[in-house]
């Protein structure tokens, strides 16, 4: 049993020790550090705006039971935002290799759910919703500048 942990250990190591073949890739040390705090500090973007979004469609749900329609549109930006900034959030705080994939669709996302959010800037809920997609926008675009200057100092 004893070596069955062991080799699962060398495999983990293995496997992340191969990240580097993506294009973001996590480095040993302290650029390790300082790279994986700046995934999580934009993970917790995404994970406040996909909260903000779920809550915000929540809201459209229910103005659209009132009869107003004109939320529907942003019924489905929230939701689809929400989805892609759960799965930033997932992927970043892992550290993924894909991290600066859903951070680009993340970064989309939270620009054209703002957008549409900010539509209605009489309703605090929507306003509070196009308030975190900007936060969280701001966080991808701030990953993706960080993500291409550590992938410059590598020579990629």
């Amino acid at each position: 049993m004893h070596r069955f942990f062991v080799a699962a250990g060398l495999v983990i190591a293995t496997v992340c020790g191969s990240a580097d073949q993506g294009k973001q890739s996590i480095v040993p040390g302290e650029s390790h550090n300082k790279h994986a705090a700046h995934l999580m500090k934009c993970a917790e973007e995404c994970n406040i705006c996909q909260r903000a979004c779920d809550s915000c469609a929540a809201h459209c749900a229910h103005m659209m039971t009132h009869g107003k329609k004109e939320h529907h549109t942003t019924l489905q930006t929230c939701l689809d935002c929400a989805t892609h900034c759960s799965a930033a959030a997932t992927i970043m705080a892992r550290q993924g290799p894909f991290s600066d994939l859903i951070c680009k669709a993340c970064l989309d996302a939270c620009a054209r759910c703002g957008k549409e959010c900010e539509k209605h800037p009489s309703d605090q809920q929507m306003k509070q919703c196009a308030e975190a997609c900007r936060r969280c926008e701001k966080a991808c675009r701030d990953m993706l500048v960080h993500m291409n200057g550590a992938n410059l100092e590598r020579g990629k």
